[in-house]
This record gives C-alpha cells, sequence and structure tokens, in this order.
C-alpha cells in the first residue's frame, strides 16, 4: 500500500497528534463524575440551608463529606477548564489571543481551586 503522508510529514516522522482522543475522554470522565458530587453537593446545601454556622462547619468537617466537596472542587475546575479549551481553540482565531487565553485558562482553575481547598481546609480545621 501506497505511504499517504507529505514528504515533510514523512522526514518529520509525524502522525496523528493523538491528543484529541484523550482530551475527549478526559472531559467525559470528569462529566460523569461530576454528577453524583454536585448532586451530593446540591443536596448537602439544601440540607443545610438556614442551618447555624457551628452546625454546618461541624458536619464540613466530616472527614467524608471534606472529601466529597473537594474532589467535588477540583473535579468541576478541571472539567471548566477541558471545555474552555475546546471553545478557545475553536473560535479564537488569532494566534496571540488564543495563547493568552490559553494561558488564563490553565492558571484560572488552579488559582480558584487552591482558593476553594484552602477555605474548606480553614473550615475543616477550624482556623
Amino acid at each position: 500500500m501506497a505511504d499517504m503522508r507529505t514528504p515533510l510529514n514523512r522526514v518529520r516522522g509525524l502522525g496523528a497528534a493523538r491528543g484529541g482522543t484523550e482530551h475527549f475522554w478526559r472531559q467525559r470522565l470528569t462529566a460523569v463524575s461530576n454528577l453524583p458530587l454536585i448532586l451530593f453537593f446540591m443536596g448537602f446545601v439544601m440540607a443545610y440551608s438556614g442551618a447555624p454556622f457551628e452546625e454546618v462547619r461541624a458536619a464540613i468537617a466530616s472527614p467524608v463529606v471534606a472529601l466529597l466537596i473537594g474532589f467535588a472542587f477540583v473535579s468541576v475546575l478541571y472539567h471548566m477548564r477541558l471545555g474552555m479549551q475546546v471553545i478557545i481553540e475553536d473560535y479564537v482565531h488569532d494566534q496571540g489571543w488564543k495563547v493568552a487565553l490559553i494561558i488564563l485558562n490553565t492558571f484560572f482553575p488552579i488559582v480558584v481551586g487552591a482558593i476553594a481547598l484552602l477555605s474548606l481546609l480553614k473550615i475543616v480545621f477550624g482556623a
């Protein structure tokens, strides 16, 4: 069978990037993990709506609750990053803006996640 690659591609030895499939599956995996985590978080918020601060803090201080809320933060922020990356790559055509937005898209979830997890830890440990 004839090699259908261009001469430049044969010299470089480059094939498919294979990054799209991994990105696709990561986005689907985070979507699946978000479903029970967000349902738990919404149920928790509804159950403790209007409760005194100390009661809510005691409930969040439970290791299982704190862990599930922490997982929800991380999963939602990572899913958001993946989705925004696709939007930026598909709809931003200026290369300079695209690079700047992808950089911001990488660091924004890190900053928000760090603040959220630090706040959760402060509640859990009562600082």
